[in-house]
């Protein structure tokens, strides 16, 4: 059931975010640019998706839950891709909204790009963090002391 909703969650919300709404930003005039420079842009786009649905498997699978939060995990992730920053799945996201305005050669898809980030920065800083603060308590706190929320740390032995 997990899966389910995980599927049906990506098709509304991450598919609105990455397919519908960039598609509706650079059309009809969207053209793939196949010179290697823009193609370059599915390099991110590959990453994100990769890195998207790793982390949705590990909600629904060691999580008991799905990205939505209206059906949350119910066991705190901090598994594969989450030992490592935070919030990945917004990592993801965020390169594969890149990679369209690379492969588009859209400078409104880079500004979306940005939007969507810093969106998701207020929406981690001020309900994804404190919700999680108040179910999880201190094995979060942990977790957040030890794990950066964006960009990873490099460390020997990592």
């Amino acid at each position: 059931m997990n899966l389910l909703k995980t599927l049906i969650f990506t098709l509304v919300v991450p598919a609105t975010v990455t397919i519908y709404a960039p598609r509706w930003l650079v059309a009809p005039r969207a053209q793939v640019h196949a010179d290697a420079a823009h193609l370059v842009g599915l390099l991110p786009i590959i990453f994100g998706a990769c890195v998207y649905f790793w982390c949705a498997w590990d909600f629904a699978t060691h999580g008991r839950g799905s990205p939505a939060p209206i059906a949350p995990p119910k066991e705190l992730v901090a598994r594969g891709l989450y030992r490592h920053v935070r919030n990945p799945m917004y990592v993801g996201v965020a390169a594969i909204l890149l990679g369209e305005s690379l492969l588009f050669a859209s400078l409104a898809l880079l500004w979306y790009a940005v939007a969507v980030v810093f969106g998701f920065n207020l929406f981690v800083l001020l309900y994804e963090e404190p919700t999680l603060r108040r179910k999880f308590g201190d094995s979060y706190e942990r977790y957040c002391r030890e794990v950066p929320r964006w960009i990873p740390r490099l460390r020997a032995g990592d």
